[in-house]
């Protein structure tokens, strides 16, 4: 029984290890694209073209069915609900084998993640409470792992082991806040009958689950459907891909035909490499000649990813070791968790993600440039935080 924990346990470390160099080196094409969307949506006649394109409507009509939406919604729908799919596979795999499934091992990276959401909130919150703005607390909450983890592989081998994982469970953390909060304020008004339909459809999944059925693609057809209503019910369709996520078997028997690591193992680099990438040209592209105004909502987004994040992952873990909580891995400082702290506040594709579903038009677009500038100068500070300051701690 202990040797086999034991191989568990090497079998997740070697996956975490694969999970990270796919996300650093996703945050590098990402940062490619980012710039792209912004040399593209501020030359003349490139930019007309560009917004055209993703305005433009693409579907198809069989009789009265109709699946028509812009391009932009095909990538911010669609695309994005197979990138929560390998989120929630993620989350699931961390909560069976990984970093979650440990108690002791969970509680400092999930306080953590807890004190980075909770202080950005509040942040925001105090600046807008009371205000027609106030639902864009969720902007400011959320940590890109792909451009967190790229800088950490940027920075080298003096970078622990233990920093990227800390960091990989914090955000694993992060996004499952983030999408809690997707799923239960920034949803339409809901259509019960086909959430209805959402229900059978993961009961059925569930059963194929409970009765062994391990074929990927049975998951998927009926994930297809879970979508569909998910979308028509008035929750964010993203949310199918987690749901589906959950009830993926995993067999840690046979790690190498486990329905879920092989499906995760095929949307890792498909997220990485393609959607990911494809949503930030979709997304960041912005008109940097426009009018832009510093009010309390781009103070909130800025504040709360540049002061909050850092404050909040530091502050809530230094009292939970303070009161036994949970223990700080030894072989990492308190500046270690700091400079993760500052890098904690890359919101970027997350963040511009939720703004896409809180706010239009020009706000939409000094939300977007926030994020932006806010993600860079966390960039900034950590980096220099970690060169001048963390590789010198003992």
């Amino acid at each position: 029984m202990r040797r086999r924990l034991r191989i568990t346990s090497i079998r997740a470390l070697n996956l975490i290890k694969e999970f990270i160099q796919f996300e650093s080196f996703g945050g590098i094409l990402l940062l490619f694209t980012t710039i792209l969307a912004l040399i593209a949506a501020n030359i003349d006649g490139v930019s007309d073209i560009y917004y055209r394109f993703w305005q433009s409507s693409f579907g198809v009509v069989f009789g009265e069915f109709s699946a028509s939406l812009t391009m932009q919604k095909w990538v911010n729908d669609v695309l994005m609900a197979l990138f929560f799919l390998s989120i929630g596979l993620e989350i699931k795999k961390e909560m069976l084998i990984g970093n979650l499934a440990s108690v002791k091992k969970a509680a400092f990276p999930i306080v953590a993640a807890f004190g980075g959401m909770i202080i950005p909130i509040c942040i925001y919150f105090s600046l807008n409470i009371g205000g027609e703005y106030v639902h864009g607390f969720g902007i400011p909450m959320a940590t890109d792992i792909a451009f967190a983890l790229g800088i950490l592989m940027l920075l080298g081998k003096r970078v622990p082991l233990e920093l990227k994982i800390f960091l990989v469970t914090l955000a694993v953390v992060d996004d499952l806040g983030a999408i809690a909060v997707i799923a239960l304020f920034y949803s339409s008004g809901v259509a019960f009958g086909y959430l209805a339909l959402a229900a059978a459809a993961i009961l059925v999944l569930f059963v194929l689950n409970k009765y062994g059925v391990k074929n990927i693609f049975v998951y998927l057809f009926i994930g297809v459907f879970l979508w569909y209503f998910i979308h028509h019910s008035g929750i964010h369709a993203t949310i199918a891909g987690v749901l589906l996520a959950f009830t993926i078997p995993l067999k840690t028997d046979n790690m190498a035909r486990s329905p879920l690591i092989r499906l995760e193992h095929t949307l890792n680099p498909l997220s990485a490499y393609f959607i990911m990438p494809i949503f930030a040209f979709a997304n960041a592209g912005i008109t940097i000649g426009g009018k832009f105004e510093l009010n309390n909502v781009t103070l909130g987004i800025m504040l709360g990813l540049i002061i909050g994040k850092p404050v909040g992952i530091f502050l809530f873990t230094l009292l939970c070791e303070k009161f036994k909580v949970a223990k700080k891995p030894d072989s990492l400082s308190w500046a270690h968790i700091l400079g993760a702290g500052f890098l904690g506040g890359i919101g970027f594709t997350m963040s511009i993600f939720i703004a896409t579903l809180t706010f239009e038009g020009a706000l939409l677009e000094e939300a977007k440039l926030t994020i932006m500038l806010s993600s860079l100068l966390a960039t900034v500070i950590g980096v220099l935080f970690f060169k001048l300051f963390l590789f010198k701690a003992k």
